[in-house]
């Protein structure tokens, strides 16, 4: 089993930035695939970025697109989400996901989330 604590939420103004943190324990984290998901209220969890055990391939949703970068450091088990140009409808609580696969899902292993909130 793996523990995933997020940090770096907060509240920011519309067109500003935000990095999200997620420090993994508990077992191998360079070996699997990680993702951040979203929640806002009243909707889905929602997948926002996904990334390989070695950061060489990524993929986002089309609506962060250009906005955000998801990015790993295996040495530091760590998992990061550069989140600019935030919109109001990227409020959501975030939160990142494990999987036991190298290079997909499906997440079954998640954290605690962080709540990010864009204003105007």
């Amino acid at each position: 089993q793996v523990q995933l604590v997020e940090s770096g939420g907060g509240l920011v103004q519309a067109g500003g930035s935000l990095r999200l943190s997620c420090e993994a324990s508990g077992r191998t984290f360079s070996n699997y695939a990680m993702a951040w998901f979203r929640q806002a209220p009243g909707k889905e969890r929602e997948a926002v970025a996904t990334i390989n055990w070695s950061g060489g391939i990524t993929g986002y949703a089309d609506s962060v697109k250009g906005r955000f970068t998801i990015s790993r450091d295996n040495a530091k088990n760590t998992l990061y989400l550069e989140m600019s140009s935030l919109k109001l409808e990227d409020t959501a609580v975030y939160y990142c996901a494990a999987s036991r696969l190298p290079t997909r899902g499906p997440y079954d292993m998640w954290g605690q989330g962080t709540q990010v909130t864009v204003s105007l």
